[in-house]
């Protein structure tokens, strides 16, 4: 007999079910009824589904209760045939719920037999739609899963596979039956698993999906190529949160990932080349500057980067690169990524060393060339350190690949960027060739304009000092200390001095000036103008004639102007007599009392012409201070004037000791790293 024979019947054929809690989800009710037709069972999910309570159903005839009148004869015909032949019926039935609405009810029949032989039939029911939403459902999956291209798995609480699809299967290179069972690095040896179980065990723990992580490996299916997947893991849950495992995605992103990590490598390394632009060759200084092109290298191309200049270059004697030959060349920097046994292997910065002809920096200077070795090894260590213990450490500190690019500015060859990896497991490349050759050529030039301003800066330098006086003379009635700093920075060494000038009846004038412009020519007419003072001076002049002179003689200088404060120390009346020509204030600290900026007029500049000076007197009794200085001292971009000098008047307020500790304490407080100006000091104390 089939559900077919009957109207409103049709056949259907099961679909097993094996999952704990769908039962549920469909709403199964249970039935039973004896030989008469009288209902002895009626479980919760019979009221939900019929909407009969047990006590309106039990002891009552079913087919009265929910078949309909057309359809009663029907369902006692099938009833009775069950019973007689023992044969199990299913198939959808029309029933009437209590709401008088007729519904399609999926039946499983059966015959059931007690202990004294009785017979009774087991009815179990669940709504037609209910069921048939769960088979479309599953029957979606079943599709999903097996035709999907995107790789699908299960895995249980124990992290093994349950499930695999075909797509997994490919991508993994692994039969779906050796995957069920096992753990995901069983199946996958070459692959690092650990960041996937951490995900799944999360999701486990947490039941929040984790979606698109991306995760680099090689699998059996080529293994001999790394590949990328976007892989998303959930948590699946079965009745009441029980959580059954967990499902993994994965989408092979191979082809995005290698076009990504193209053009990511393409944007780094115009971002290092824009970074050196704006770090490398912010000062005039060749160690500076070369310790800005190692740390930008490091770690973005290299784990260590050495730059080293050939010494002749330094001193400005060299000719051009020979072809043949050692080269002595001059440590400048040495950058590393972390701490490395390759780090000592390098020259100090400082160091000079000789270097033969078959070692790969030599060439590389000789050729003005690159020198590339993509895969170091152990006959390739002796031409990289620069001695046996030296390549002893490289080894130890796995360095695998090298790389030496020539610096070279107008034409010349400078001497060398060097390159080692040990911790970044790629070898150096063509582009990486490229990128390195670029970042020379721009250090290169930057190096090569400090080492010639550098050689100008210090016959400045050195003309400025054999111009002023040496160590100051030891005069009647006063303790003097004076310092003399050029400008710190790349910045041009200017036209400061100071002057101590012995005088008649034991008087001495004490002078500071400062000729506005910088280099050689502010130097030799800083000498021109000390060399008039001390002239002046001698003929006994007031401070304020001595001024108008030397505005004459700076008026026929070719564009200078100069300041300058001129002071006549007289011990018998126990005062100071000052002029000043457009200078900063001399500051007085009397023995007992506070320091304080001399109230004077300030003047014009010499060698603007025409100026009047005038010469104001100070008292300057035993134990009294006078501080003369130049600009270079107060004068930032940052702070209004009046503030530096209120400074400087509170730092000699408790400055009370030697003189000599007095000028360091002013340098060191008041004096900018990198300042842009030199500065003269001279302080003179009252001995009586």
């Amino acid at each position: 007999m089939t559900a077919g024979s009957f109207p409103g019947a049709t056949g259907r054929v099961g679909v097993p079910l094996d999952g704990k809690g769908l039962l549920d989800v469909i709403g199964v009710a249970a039935i039973v009824v004896d030989a008469r037709g009288r209902i002895v069972l009626w479980s919760p999910q019979a009221e939900i589904l019929f909407g009969f309570r047990s006590d309106e159903a039990l002891g009552r005839y079913l087919a009265r209760l929910i078949v309909g009148a057309e359809h009663r004869e029907e369902a006692m015909r099938l009833f009775g045939e069950m019973l007689r032949e023992g044969a199990a019926w299913a198939g959808t039935f029309p029933v009437r719920h209590k709401d008088g609405s007729v519904r399609r009810v999926e039946f499983r029949n059966m015959r059931l037999t007690d202990d004294l032989g009785g017979l009774y039939a087991l009815g179990i029911a669940a709504d037609h739609s209910a069921v048939e939403r769960v088979e479309t459902e599953l029957a979606l999956t079943d599709r999903l899963v097996t035709q999907s291209p995107i790789g699908l798995a299960v895995v249980d609480g124990d992290l093994r596979y349950v499930l695999v699809n075909p797509a997994l299967e490919r991508i993994n290179g692994v039969p779906a039956t050796l995957h069920i069972g096992r753990r995901i690095g069983e199946v996958l040896p070459l692959f690092d698993t650990r960041v996937i179980e951490t995900s799944l065990r999360t999701v486990l723990a947490t039941g929040a999906p984790l979606l698109d992580r991306h995760i680099v490996g090689r699998t059996p299916a080529d293994p001999d190529r790394d590949h990328a997947w976007s892989v998303s893991f959930y948590r699946l849950e079965g009745a009441e949160g029980r959580i059954l495992g967990a499902a993994t995605s994965v989408i092979d992103v191979t082809e995005r990932h290698r076009a990504d990590t193209v053009a990511d490598r393409s944007r780094r390394r115009l971002a290092l080349i824009a970074d050196a632009s704006a770090r490398v060759g912010t000062t005039l200084e060749v160690e500076r500057t070369a310790d800005e092109l190692a740390s930008v290298v490091v770690p973005e191309l290299a784990d260590i980067a050495a730059v080293d200049v050939l010494d002749s270059v330094l001193t400005l004697r060299r000719p051009g690169a020979p072809e043949e030959g050692p080269e002595l060349f001059r440590a400048l920097a040495v950058k590393a990524a972390a701490r490395t046994e390759a780090l000592p292997a390098a020259d100090p910065p400082g160091a000079v060393a000789m270097y033969g002809a078959d070692r790969l920096v030599t060439r590389c200077v000789h050729t003005g060339l690159p020198v590339l070795v993509e895969h170091v090894g152990p006959g390739d260590l002796s031409r990289i350190a620069r001695s046996p213990e030296a390549a002893e450490l490289l080894a130890r500190a796995g360095v695998h690949s090298y790389l030496a690019v020539p610096l070279i500015a107008r034409g010349e060859v400078l001497g060398a960027l060097d390159l080692k990896r040990d911790r970044n497991a790629l070898p150096f490349d063509g582009d990486d060739v490229l990128l390195a050759t670029e970042l020379a050529a721009r250090a290169a030039v930057s190096i090569d304009n400090a080492r010639w301003y550098q050689s100008v800066r210090n016959s400045a330098v050195t003309l400025q000092r054999s111009l002023l006086p040496g160590t100051p003379p030891e005069r009647a009635g006063l303790e003097i200390a004076a310092r003399y700093q050029p400008a710190q920075a790349s910045s041009e060494v200017g036209g400061d001095w100071y002057d101590v000038i012995p005088l008649p009846d034991d008087k001495t004038a004490l002078v500071v000036g400062d000729v506005m412009g910088s280099g050689i020519d502010a130097a030799a007419t800083m000498g021109r103008l000390r060399t008039a003072t001390c002239a002046f001076a001698d003929l006994d002049l007031a401070p304020a004639q001595v001024l108008r002179h030397l505005d004459r003689i700076t008026a026929g200088l070719e564009h200078y102007i100069a300041t300058c404060l001129f002071a006549v120390h007289d011990p018998a009346l126990g005062r100071c007599r000052i002029a000043n020509a457009g200078h900063l204030p001399p500051v007085r600290v009397p023995a007992e009392g506070p320091a304080e900026l001399v109230d004077m007029e300030p003047g014009l500049p010499l060698g603007v012409g025409g100026a009047t000076f005038r010469t104001t007197r100070v008292p300057f009794r035993p134990g009294d201070l006078l501080v003369l200085y130049t600009d270079g001292l107060i004068e930032t971009r940052d702070e209004a004037i009046d503030e530096r000098l209120a400074l400087l008047v509170g730092l000699l307020d408790k400055a009370r000791g030697p003189l000599e500790e007095t000028c360091d304490t002013l340098l060191r407080a008041l004096r900018r790293p990198g300042a842009a100006d030199d500065v003269a000091l001279l302080i003179a104390r009252s001995t009586g």
